[in-house]
């Protein structure tokens, strides 16, 4: 009897994927942990083994579909000694069904747990298009064919943009209303000419709901900092003056040292002091984490992920640089393994390459605290009496307050501090 190929979950929060390719056609003959597809998860493209040994014998979802629900019978394969005929007596057994799946472990640190479910709301009231041909004195002029689909749909006309002869709205323009934001609440739509409709992708789709969720049900709380550089920027240079120095044959330094890497170190050392940061929020109980695994925001089309340094407390600066540059690279070519960007215990998002001076980030679930790094700039600071220049950099800590309080999350970031302005403990 013919094994079910399902849409396997790629990540915790994967409720649906796109089929993105089928590596294998039908009829080909396929071995266990060969590449039969990429899927395009909320997360990247990623390549999917096959864990049965068999035929290819019909793919009955199409390269290219979207929005194909995990666990759905994506093809059909037969094993050793069946043949086509085999399929003509097949009826779907989702009991009996072997998804395939990547073959990849859960981090050991994680502990997944769900989130509260949103609660129901109503929407705000409906803000009228201004004042046009087809909304003059409250009135709205419509054809009665749009006024029927617009009642169907849910669709308040007050929000409708008409584009008939002068300016009535026709069945076009609710067609369109309904395709750009289903009932129209909140929307206020334009002429076509006016805008562009990019279809969100299924990642846009996911940090969207995450991000949603986390402001929602999260008590998040800001703590900021002021931290100078100076020493930080020297022993960088430092750093990477070596590096040149010891350069080989071809002239490439084997690493060059960012001001990221460096906070990334110093945010790790800073979780080994104040251990109790190091945790996550669940409903019975907190987690303590004892691996020290930093998640580093890296933004890449239609999106950004957080691959994860791994132990950062227990690896050198310059390990830490050139892992990092490795996840990015991957991370932005869609090559990145689930383990590699799930399961961290602590976010950075660094907005200091950007010139942004300041921001706040949200934290991601069901981590306890995102540190939101700023640019580096040349300031006016006092020192004992006298006011000289110094490089300075803030930082904000956001913080889930139902795991981390004030004094704690102060101490974290006073930690870190200590680490930025003293660099020379980074090297230990």
């Amino acid at each position: 009897m013919p094994i079910e190929i399902l849409m396997p979950a790629l990540s915790p929060t994967m409720t649906e994927g796109n089929l993105a390719k089928w590596v294998k056609k039908e009829g080909d003959k396929i071995k266990s942990g060969q590449v039969i597809a990429e899927i395009e998860t909320d997360k990247a493209t990623m390549e999917v083994e096959a864990v049965e040994e068999g035929t290819l014998g019909k793919i009955l979802v199409a390269e290219g579909s979207q929005g194909v629900a995990v666990n759905a019978v994506i093809a059909l394969l037969l094993l050793e000694g069946e043949d086509k005929s085999a399929l003509d007596s097949y009826k779907p057994n989702t009991q009996t069904a072997k998804p395939v799946e990547a073959k990849t472990e859960a981090p050991a640190t994680e502990v997944k747990t769900a989130l509260p479910t949103a609660p129901s709301f109503a929407p705000p009231p409906p803000v009228p298009v201004a004042s046009s041909p087809s909304h003059t004195g409250g009135r709205v002029f419509a054809s009665p064919l749009a006024k029927r689909i617009a009642a169907e749909a849910g669709i308040d006309l007050r929000m409708v943009q008409g584009t008939g002869p002068h300016g009535r709205i026709i069945r076009e323009d609710v067609e369109t209303a309904k395709k750009s934001g289903g009932s129209g609440r909140g929307l206020v739509y334009r002429n076509k000419q006016e805008y562009n409709v990019v279809a969100n992708t299924t990642m846009r789709k996911v940090i969207a709901k995450r991000l949603t969720e986390s402001k929602q049900f999260v008590p998040h709380f800001y703590l900021t900092m002021s931290t100078e550089l100076d020493k930080l920027l020297e022993v960088r240079k430092e750093l990477n003056a070596e590096a040149e120095s010891l350069a080989g044959k071809e002239g490439k330094p084997a690493y060059k040292i960012s001001v990221n890497d460096l906070v990334i170190k110093a945010s790790a050392m800073a979780l080994k002091r104040i251990p109790a940061a190091n945790a996550m929020w669940a409903e019975d109980s907190i987690y303590t984490f004892n691996n020290i695994d930093i998640s580093v925001a890296v933004s890449i089309e239609g999106g950004l992920i957080t691959p994860i340094i791994r132990n950062a407390d227990q690896k050198s600066v310059i390990q830490i640089s050139n892992e990092m540059k490795d996840l990015a690279g991957r991370a932005r070519a869609g090559k990145l393994k689930p383990e590699e960007f799930q399961g961290g215990g602590f976010s950075i998002s660094n907005l200091g390459m950007y010139g942004v001076k300041q921001f706040a980030a949200i934290i991601s679930p069901p981590q306890a605290c995102i540190l939101a790094v700023g640019a580096g700039e040349e300031r006016v600071v006092v020192k004992k009496g006298q006011m000289v220049a110094a490089n300075v950099m803030d930082v904000t800590l956001s913080v889930d307050h139902r795991v981390v309080d004030g004094a704690l999350g102060a101490e974290l970031l006073g930690a870190f501090k200590r680490y930025i302005e003293s660099p020379s403990l980074l090297l230990l």
